[in-house]
């Protein structure tokens, strides 16, 4: 595929031989007499490289490329690679076209066989740039997957330690990322809380498992160990230094909205956003799953639960949005299903 240069000089004998000495080497090249004419062509057509000179008339090449680079951050655009055109030999102009990010700089009149070669060589270079690039994102994405695949072996182990809650950890996440969405959380904020969710339960790994399956009512010391598990599971995930936030949902998805939950008795917005939601997802899947003593619990008593702990146990904005997603689930799908 041909390389697209546009050359932008008020000079027409510049842009003709700009245009011969390029066209000839390979390239498509287009040949511009303004600032203002380029920015308007920018916006509707793709360059590989631009060659701008310095000196114009209205709008030099210094602003002209400011105007370039504003644009492109605000439709997060690519920086299109830039080499000025200047016929002085002047230190304080290529500071000032550097600092603005430009590539290069070729002399005025210009050699045939040094401007070819200069555009070939930057050219080369930014392909080998974004081709490391891609590279990178390809290994980083094979590194994240893995890290996913550890993060769904532990919490189906962490799950497996209750015959009762086979995929509780995962339904949490889903339900946690959902919530996020619909709250206007960024992707990546999304999927920060869907790794949250995953781990929300992993202090239970230092829970009895005789404690966790007991069938009927936990006796007071019982509960003491239960409620063990949120410390336990923070001081696991805060050892991961690469997901600083990790441990926000395990240590405060059992706080409450008016202040009477644990570990810490936190209220209100002190407890933090993704805990909230998590605290949600949490209940949610609770009640909609089988236990040793009940099966799931009907959608409308469960959509009552919410309703009535909104406010108190659970964060208003969160508890409405799941009301919103059970509504929604008109054929009572989201819930445990026995295999």
């Amino acid at each position: 595929m041909e390389e697209r240069i546009v050359v932008v000089d008020d000079d027409a004998i510049i842009l003709k031989n700009a245009n011969r000495v390029l066209s000839e080497a390979g390239f498509k090249v287009t040949c511009l007499k303004s600032g203002r004419l380029l920015l308007e062509y920018a916006k509707q057509n793709t360059i590989d490289m631009l060659l701008l000179d310095i000196k114009m008339p209205e709008m030099d090449g210094f602003e002209t490329m400011k105007h370039l680079r504003e644009w492109e951050r605000e439709n997060a655009k690519h920086d299109i690679p830039v080499i000025f055109f200047t016929a002085n030999d002047d230190c304080a102009s290529e500071t000032a076209g550097l600092s603005l990010g430009a590539m290069d700089f070729i002399r005025k009149p210009f050699v045939a066989e040094v401007l070819t070669l200069r555009v070939r060589h930057l050219l080369d270079l930014i392909r080998l740039q974004r081709d490391l690039h891609a590279e990178v994102e390809r290994k980083t994405k094979e590194v994240e997957g893995l890290s996913l695949h550890v993060v769904h072996t532990l919490a189906d182990a962490i799950d497996a330690k209750d015959a009762y809650t086979k995929g509780h950890s995962g339904r949490v996440a889903e339900y946690s990322r959902e919530i996020a969405k619909r709250a206007g959380y960024s992707s990546d904020r999304q999927e920060e809380i869907y790794m949250m969710g995953l781990l929300h339960d992993v202090g239970k790994i230092g829970v009895p498992d005789a404690v966790i399956n007991k069938p009927g009512k936990l006796t007071d010391e019982e509960f003491e160990k239960i409620k063990t598990h949120p410390g336990r599971g923070a001081r696991i995930l805060e050892n991961i230094e690469e997901m600083p936030k990790l441990a926000i949902g395990a240590r405060w998805h059992h706080e409450r909205f008016d202040g009477r939950g644990y570990p810490d008795g936190l209220s209100g917005t002190e407890i933090p956003e993704e805990a909230r939601i998590i605290a949600v997802a949490d209940a949610y899947d609770a009640m909609t799953s089988n236990r040793s003593y009940r099966g799931v619990i009907p959608q409308d008593i469960v959509k009552a639960e919410l309703e009535k702990g909104s406010g108190t146990q659970f964060d208003p904005q969160f508890a409405s949005i799941m009301i919103e997603i059970i509504n929604e689930d008109v054929n009572y799908q989201l819930h445990e299903q026995l295999p």
